[in-house]
Order: C-alpha cells, then sequence, then structure tokens
C-alpha cells in the first residue's frame, strides 16, 4: 500500500490528513507493441514512473498524490491493428477536463500530467484550460526526461516498443514479455523528404509505416538499461514534485516573484 495512490487509500485515511499539495495524472494507452511487448505496456510504464516518483518526493515530505492511471490513449492512426482501444483527442480531453475539475472542487490546484504514450499530444489542452480553471496544469512525456543521457543507456533511438521499452518492460513486467517473438522493427521512410526530415508533419498510419507495430530494435533491450532509465526519470520527476509541492500559489506563479522594486509605479 503506498500512502500517495489515491486507489491503495481508504476514506478513513484521507478524511483526517492534511490536504494533498499536488496530483499526478497519469496517462497510458491500449495498443498493440510490436509482437512481444503487452497491450497495456504504456499504462504499465507510466505507472511505473509515478510510482517512483511521487514515492520519492513522498519521502521528502511532500504531499503528492498518484490518481490512478488512464489506460486508453489516442490510437487513430493506429486502428488497422486489431484491438488498439481509441479515444478521440477531444474525448480524451473532455475526460482530463473532469478530472482536473474534480480536483479543483477537492481544493489539489497544482497537477502534473504524465504522459506515457506519445500519441496524447496535449500541450492545446493547456493552452485551452489556462482560461477557465483554477488548477495550475503541467505537462510531461515522461519518456523524454532522459533524453540527454539516452546516449548512454540505449545502443540507438527508437519510436515504439523498440530497445528502450522492451528495456522497461523487462525491468518492471518480465512476465508479460516475450522477447524471443519480437520482429525487427524496421519503419518505411515516406517518399517526402521534408516529411523525412521533420520539418513537415504528418500523422502516421502505423500499418503502412511498420511491420508488426513496432518502430525501433528491441533485441538489445536488458532489464538493467530498463531501471537505470527508471531512476533517472524518477528521481527527475520526484525533484519537480517536490519543489511543486512546496510551491506557493502567488500571482505570479510558476514564475519567480517579481521583486518589490520592479513592481510598475501607480
Amino acid at each position: 500500500m503506498h500512502p500517495w495512490c489515491l486507489e491503495d487509500v481508504s476514506y478513513g485515511q484521507v478524511k483526517n490528513a492534511p490536504p494533498f499539495a499536488a496530483a499526478v495524472l497519469p496517462l497510458g494507452a491500449t495498443e498493440p507493441h510490436n509482437l512481444h511487448l503487452p497491450y497495456g505496456t504504456d499504462t504499465f510504464q507510466v505507472d511505473v514512473i509515478a510510482n517512483r516518483a511521487c514515492g520519492l518526493a513522498w519521502e521528502r515530505g511532500a504531499r503528492v498524490l498518484k490518481l490512478p492511471a488512464i489506460p486508453y490513449g489516442t490510437e487513430t492512426n493506429q486502428m488497422a491493428f486489431p484491438l488498439a482501444m481509441n479515444l478521440n483527442p477531444t474525448t480524451l480531453a473532455r475526460v482530463i477536463t473532469d478530472l482536473v475539475e474534480s480536483l479543483a472542487a477537492h481544493g489539489v490546484l497544482k497537477c502534473l500530467i504524465l504522459n506515457g504514450h506519445g500519441g496524447n499530444d496535449l500541450k492545446w489542452l493547456l493552452r485551452e484550460l489556462h482560461r477557465v480553471t483554477v488548477v495550475k496544469l503541467f505537462l510531461c512525456d515522461w519518456f523524454r526526461v532522459g533524453l540527454d543521457v539516452y546516449g548512454t543507456i540505449f545502443e540507438a533511438r527508437d519510436d515504439h516498443a523498440g530497445e528502450m521499452e522492451t528495456s522497461m518492460g523487462l525491468a518492471h513486467f518480465p512476465e508479460k514479455v516475450a522477447l524471443q517473438a519480437a520482429d525487427p522493427g524496421t519503419i518505411r521512410p515516406t517518399r517526402f523528404e521534408a516529411v523525412n526530415q521533420g520539418w513537415v508533419q504528418i500523422t502516421r498510419p502505423w500499418h503502412l509505416l511498420t511491420t508488426n507495430s513496432g518502430a525501433g530494435d528491441p533485441r538489445a533491450a536488458t532489464a538493467r538499461k530498463g531501471e537505470e532509465y527508471t531512476r533517472i526519470a524518477g528521481e527527475r520527476i520526484g525533484n519537480f514534485l517536490y519543489e511543486l509541492s512546496l510551491s506557493g500559489l502567488d500571482e505570479s506563479f510558476p514564475f519567480q516573484a517579481i521583486p518589490e522594486t520592479e513592481h510598475p509605479r501607480r
């Protein structure tokens, strides 16, 4: 039982406890991950990272709350694969909006949306909610947290169900990983160099981009690599949550306070 996990605690534990200073909302997905990883990979991973980060912040005295992970995400470009379970972007946004409104009603006014699925593109939602909620929102893709050290842990940068995600699976849910069944994760470039270079964007139909939904070779994956990346991401996010929980909500939040000498004259 983790005292920072809403799904683990009882009303009796919450009723007379100090209020929570910040919440974490993990977002996962249900989709194929090559031939060797489970459909719940994105949800399992983001829950691991959220628990690690909240636990580290809690140990330092931060009153953080991890909400149950949402196990569905946007899968509009993976629907040609059986049993990819889609929430359209506007549907997912509505779910998040309702949960943020719930936090506001309960006096939890700071929230980190911790995303574990590349198809959940949510920066636009932060802009939209900024005008209508009192909750201060932050967004983090956990898999980008350690990009600066990625090359020291993994052999190659990949996209989906490759070395990194398979390493996470071997570290945290090895009984669900069948590495011997993996596709090599080869992807097909488009016929347009502008798209291949990234300065023209498309939504990628994954049944055309990949052979079996994998993008990146998973065969160099190890549990040690997954645990090392988890340690780095967990520590960095945990430090952020500690700082977030202790930060007061004033007129300049989240920016540094304006020195009195810089206030405009009245």
